[in-house]
């Protein structure tokens, strides 16, 4: 179980608040993920498995290719928003300098 106290301070690293409901929420979710991690490594042979790189792991499962399409010019971007700065939006600040 992933203590309250420890999901807090990551938290508070990452300018993110939650209530106590809500941590709660998170504890149960994160026991399950440990939980299925648990059950994974408990398959056999599992370390004999390489991992793959790329889901597509047949010819007949291909990407499209990229194409170049219409864009926005800068421009029209900074008028989508109230903050810019040097010619880019300015967006708030989410990580705390001492993670």
């Amino acid at each position: 179980m992933i203590e309250k106290e420890k999901l807090k301070d990551y938290a508070k690293k990452l300018m993110f608040d939650m209530d106590d409901e809500e941590y709660t929420t998170l504890q149960e979710e994160f026991a399950v993920i440990l939980k299925q991690m648990d059950l994974i490594g408990k398959i056999p042979n599992i370390k004999d498995v390489e991992p793959m790189s790329f889901p597509f792991i047949n010819e007949t499962a291909v990407l499209r290719e990229d194409e170049v399409g219409d864009y926005l010019t800068v421009g029209e971007v900074l008028s989508n928003t109230k903050h810019q700065i040097d010619n880019q939006v300015k967006v708030p600040k989410v990580v705390d300098e001492d993670v």
